[in-house]
């Protein structure tokens, strides 16, 4: 089935096209200004911080240099042809790094558990009262804002060293992140199943515990796993001040330039940062899937 165009007179069709041209020069134009205020916003940056990028390109040939040292063994032979040498420390390095999985764990079951309780003050659509939502919420912001190490640093001078530190540091931070992410889930959540308990005159936690509660569990574990895999990374690191892990030898092995010791330190954190990530991801797909059946 053909079509019949008919076109415009050419009165009508010249101001169509220029308005069309003006409108195309004023994209243009106001794109170019975008660029050239990121542009000045990124040299004012880099001034202040004293970025100089011949300095940059005078020492960029250290970097490949110190990435082929790490895979070198004492004598100078590359760290595969002795693998005995090369992870000489495997015992203690697995113990270490058992000891980060634990914090990890540990960490993010307790945030996790502060947090689905929050999530529920935090939601705007079934917070009791507008004042504890906003409390709440700025709490959250707290723990997640400052970062783990500085909250591991003020554990260890409190606590001492060893990995309590980095459990509270990992467990306050997950508090934060997942209290806005589950407040978040349960503000998505449908009101019809809240509102059936309430009308039989339940109270407020029994609302939420037989009316919201089904509804966001699934994904709750599923933010919870994932977060499970963020913390096996942010552990790896908690020894760099102290709190137990194995970061605690890897910090050690890097100030006193034990190449081979970093490098495999390194690879033993990837393999199992690569396993912890490919489980989680299975499970949180397998919670997902779940969820779209019921």
């Amino acid at each position: 089935m053909s079509t019949h165009v008919t076109p415009l007179p050419e009165a009508q069709l010249r101001p169509l096209m220029a308005a069309y041209d003006a409108s195309v020069r004023s994209r243009r134009w106001h794109t170019l200004l975008m660029v050239a205020c990121v542009a000045a916003a990124m040299l004012l940056a880099s001034i202040s911080a004293e970025v100089s990028p011949v300095r940059f390109f005078e020492n960029i040939h250290r970097f490949p240099s110190y990435i082929i040292r790490l895979f070198h063994l004492e004598n100078g032979q590359p760290v595969w042809t002795d693998f005995e040498e090369w992870f000489w420390g495997l015992d203690r390095w697995l113990r270490l790094l058992w000891e980060t999985l634990l914090m990890a764990y540990v960490g993010t079951l307790l945030g996790a558990v502060a947090a689905s309780c929050l999530a529920f003050l935090g939601a705007a659509n079934v917070a009791p009262a507008r004042w504890i939502r906003l409390v709440v919420r700025r709490f959250c912001e707290l723990c997640r804002t400052v970062p783990e190490l500085v909250f591991a640093l003020l554990f260890v001078i409190a606590f001492g060293l060893g990995p309590m530190a980095g459990v509270l540091a990992v467990a306050i931070h997950t508090l934060g992140a997942l209290g806005k992410l589950f407040a978040e889930v349960v503000e998505n959540i449908d009101m019809k199943p809240v509102e059936g308990v309430s009308s039989t005159g339940a109270a407020w936690h029994v609302a939420m515990r037989f009316g919201a509660l089904p509804q966001v569990l699934s994904n709750f574990a599923s933010y919870a796993l994932l977060r499970f895999e963020i913390n096996v990374r942010g552990a790896a690191v908690m020894g760099f001040v102290g709190a137990g892990g194995i970061g605690q030898d890897l910090i050690e092995a890097i100030r006193k330039f034990y190449y081979s010791d970093v490098s495999a330190i390194l690879v033993m954190i990837l393999i199992t940062v690569a396993i912890i990530d490919s489980l989680t991801s299975l499970l949180r797909h397998r919670l997902i899937g779940l969820e779209g059946k019921n």
